[in-house]
């Protein structure tokens, strides 16, 4: 295989360090792998509850779900890889649901380095890249979670990925002959399949369009031949990716279901708009074309400015290559600019746009900011880091309140000090030293990820659980609360619940119970009161009830009412007003929460 000669550009740091820097984020994101407060999708306890409630039932297929209009939202692929990970219920927890999400992130980082690696033969420049990609926001949020974009970022990319190695191994000015073949593409089909039996048929649209695109911008010669051959290999690739995503349908007792949740509801539901096509794509803000042009530097998170910082460069490259100053784009280049611009310009068409839709593309982008590293000026990089000395602030302050209150050990709270105080140290030398500025960044950003980790780890101990005492006291003995897989024949519990499914977090709780939701007050203008309570008691067997106020000491029922235990609650979302410039550095007044555990 032809390698790339070693790139004489540095990378900002000794390639140890940055091998160092890539083993401190693999550690970080396999920090509090099962906390329930790490960042994640919002629908994460909704798939949960239909992989548990699969499980349960036995068998693979129908799925399974006690939520009205979610069941079959997503293909089964995503559960069977839940049913595989928690044992089919014997192992469940949210460690174990998660950890194939982790792989697939580890192995997609895995597959940057190594592109990276092949393209400038350059150690230091692989591991910085898989920094970069590890470092966006986007891959930190849904690279962890069991609802998770990994998996199919994971095998959507393989053919892109495998383009680019075949397109390095071959000489140059080699003709359409050494294009990849019939059995190449048949790969290709397969692997895209497995991604779309992750997530939706719909994606066949993007992944073809760059594939065919891409095929087409690295041919030395375009004729009717190249062409015609090229649109039939990727054709046969989506037609064999959509035949393994048609096999849901084939195995199902229960194709009419799959049809009008599936594809009607969840995907076409998805092309259309009561607000008119035009209106929405054009009037500005969320949802517009506008807004998803900023798709990459949202997902980028931290390192926004980062990606903003590759547009002058394309730029002077685009003038350059005009008056002929420049060579040719090499083609690697030209594959991870195709890959990027396909994608963007195929969800811009749907009616509803989310900048998540566009994270299956991110290890490109990944590989063009390792490629582009010295050429992206300082200045974007200096301007990431206040955003990240304002995070690690913010999040010190939070582990601070968290051990004053008594919810962090000493050395809980020291350890997210440590993190917190890396990340300032980081942000100050990426200020002072030029030469630091870019490794600084990246740095940064990850110890923003350890702080938030490490601030939220108390919550995952005994601080953030009920005490044997209580899960004893509500214990049912004809329901082992060790067999979650047989089913709800426990207790009748009232819990709160303000989205979709987040009555499910208490099987990770309180687990062998039946949970009734009830509004927690999140989206509504007054919170539950004693009245609500009181009704609650009388018509479950025990209540969760939250605290309304940071000068609430106990709940409103004592002493009618028995106090089983409590547990420290993290509050994800507010009501307009909680939060204000005025108590924003007294999270105690909005963030901790207790939760008590009652029964009339």
């Amino acid at each position: 295989m032809r390698r790339a000669a070693p790139t004489s550009e540095p990378t900002g740091g000794p390639t140890w360090g940055w091998g160092l820097l890539l083993a401190l984020a693999v550690a970080i994101y396999g920090l509090g792998l099962g906390n329930p407060y790490i960042p994640t999708n919002g629908d994460e306890m909704v798939y949960a509850h239909i992989a548990r409630l699969t499980a349960a039932a036995g068998h693979w297929l129908p799925l399974v779900s006690e939520l009205d209009h979610m069941r079959n939202t997503k293909p089964p692929l995503l559960f069977w890889q839940a049913l595989l990970a928690g044992d089919w219920g014997r192992h469940w927890n949210l460690a174990a649901l998660r950890t194939p999400s982790l792989v697939y992130t580890g192995l997609l980082a895995a597959l940057v380095a190594a592109t990276v690696q092949r393209i400038t033969g350059s150690a230091g420049r692989a591991a910085l890249a898989a920094c970069v990609y590890l470092a966006f926001f986007s891959t930190f949020r849904y690279g962890r979670p069991f609802l998770t974009s990994a998996p199919e970022t994971f095998w959507l990319s393989l053919p892109m990925f495998w383009l680019l190695w075949q397109r390095l191994r071959r000489p140059a000015g080699a003709g359409s002959d050494a294009a990849p073949g019939w059995w190449a593409h048949t790969a290709f089909g397969l692997a895209i399949g497995l991604g779309l039996a992750y997530k939706s048929f719909a994606l066949v649209a993007p992944v073809a369009a760059t594939l065919w695109c891409a095929r087409l911008a690295n041919e030395p010669r375009l004729d009717g031949r190249v062409l015609w051959r090229a649109t039939l290999q990727v054709a046969w690739s989506a037609t064999l990716a959509l035949a393994r995503f048609g096999l849901w349908f084939v195995l199902d007792p229960d194709p009419q279901a799959v049809w009008q949740e599936f594809v009607l509801a969840e995907n076409a539901g998805k092309m259309a708009s009561n607000e008119g096509y035009w209106q929405v794509a054009l009037r500005g803000g969320d949802g517009s074309m506008a807004a998803q042009l900023l798709a990459y530097v949202q997902n980028a998170g931290l390192l926004a400015f980062v990606v903003l910082g590759l547009l002058p460069v394309a730029l002077a490259r685009w003038r350059a290559g005009r008056h002929g100053a420049a060579p040719p784009l090499p083609a690697h280049a030209r594959i991870l600019l195709v890959w990027l611009a396909v994608w963007l310009l195929v969800f811009m068409l749907p009616s509803q746009r989310s900048a998540r839709y566009l994270i299956p593309v991110m290890p490109a982008l990944a590989c063009v900011i390792a490629l582009g590293w010295q050429r992206i000026g300082r200045l974007w990089f200096v301007l990431c880091l206040p955003l990240c000395a304002l995070m690690l602030l913010v999040l010190g302050r939070i582990a601070w309140v968290a051990h004053d209150l008594g919810v962090a050990s000493a050395g809980e709270w020291l350890a997210a000090m440590a993190a917190a105080l890396t990340g300032l140290l980081l942000v100050l030398a990426g200020l002072w030293r030029a030469r630091w500025s870019r490794a600084c960044s990246v740095a940064a950003c990850l110890a923003v990820y350890a702080c938030l980790g490490l601030s939220t780890a108390p919550l995952n101990g005994p601080a953030g659980r009920y005490p044997t005492d209580a899960l004893a006291a509500l214990a049912d003995p004809a329901n082992p609360a060790t067999q979650v897989a047989q089913g709800p024949k426990g207790l009748r519990v009232a819990v709160p619940s303000n989205f979709n499914g987040q009555f499910e977090r208490f099987q990770f709780l309180l687990p062998g119970h039946r949970f009734a939701p009830y509004d927690s007050g999140a989206r509504a203008s007054t919170a539950p009161d004693a009245d609500d309570l009181a009704r609650l008691l009388a018509q479950h067997d025990a209540v969760v009830w939250l605290q309304a106020s940071a000068t609430e000491a106990n709940p409103p029922c004592l002493p009618s009412c028995t106090l089983l235990g409590t547990r420290w609650e993290l509050k994800g979302r507010h009501r307009s007003g909680e939060i204000t410039l005025a108590n924003l550095w007294y999270p105690q007044q909005w963030l901790f929460r207790r939760e008590w555990l009652l029964r009339g």
